[in-house]
């Protein structure tokens, strides 16, 4: 049973993970690979409005996604944009990456490599690692323009089609750590992270949402 404080927690966790970033045209569209296959929807309606001419889906496999995407996540996105209707010269593949810096660094590598200039990338996400995704960017990549995206849906939604609440609180707790740390390691900018939600990331850690914490010591920017 999840308390009503609990769920009172994630919602601003949820929250401030997210950017509210006003979505613009921008020179690519990144999509970073994971266990969720939305992002590739995401990306593929954003091509399709006419917000990037050009798309990157990268990541190669992870625990999580071995199984149910066992050619790699940016190949199954890009087939599954395909299925959507996007042009398959419009979709370039980056198919090594295993955290988010690679995700960055080598989709720069790739369109550096295709002669394609950046001045901007719209950057596609998981809800809950729109915050990181762009502060790892910045980090990385600072001379272009990032506006972070991701499928527009609310905490509620989110739970409804992962079908595991425990486990979402626990990535959100988990994405809060890393941003809470990562900026010390190097790996992303540092961001202002307000009293509130720093207070329910520390209840929600003493009521047990722990298993995507990472240990003392971890350096891994999955």
């Amino acid at each position: 049973m999840i308390s009503e404080q609990s769920w009172t927690d994630a919602q601003l966790l949820w929250d401030y993970h997210q950017m509210h970033h006003e979505l613009q045209p921008c020179s690519v569209a990144i999509g970073l690979g994971s266990h969720d296959l939305g992002v590739a929807d995401t990306t593929a309606d954003l091509y399709k409005r006419g917000l990037a001419p050009l798309i990157v889906f990268t990541g190669a496999t992870s625990r999580t996604t071995q199984d149910r995407m066992p050619r790699g996540e940016a190949v199954h996105y890009r087939e599954r944009a395909l299925e959507l209707g996007v042009p398959s010269d419009a979709v370039l593949v980056e198919p090594h990456a295993r955290n988010t810096g690679e995700n960055i660094r080598f989709s720069r590598a790739v369109l550096e490599s295709a002669g394609v200039k950046v001045a901007s990338v719209l950057l596609i996400s998981k809800p809950y690692e729109e915050r990181r995704a762009y502060a790892t960017a910045r980090k990385l990549w600072p001379e272009v323009d990032i506006v972070s995206a991701s499928t527009p849906m609310t905490l509620e939604e989110y739970v409804d089609s992962i079908q595991d609440a425990r486990l979402v609180i626990e990535m959100l707790v988990g994405a809060l750590q890393r941003l809470l740390v990562y900026p010390e390691q190097g790996f992303l900018i540092s961001q202002t992270v307000p009293h509130d939600v720093t207070a329910a990331y520390d209840r929600l850690c003493r009521s047990g949402f722990t298993s995507r914490l990472m240990p003392d010591g971890a350096n891994s920017s999955r």
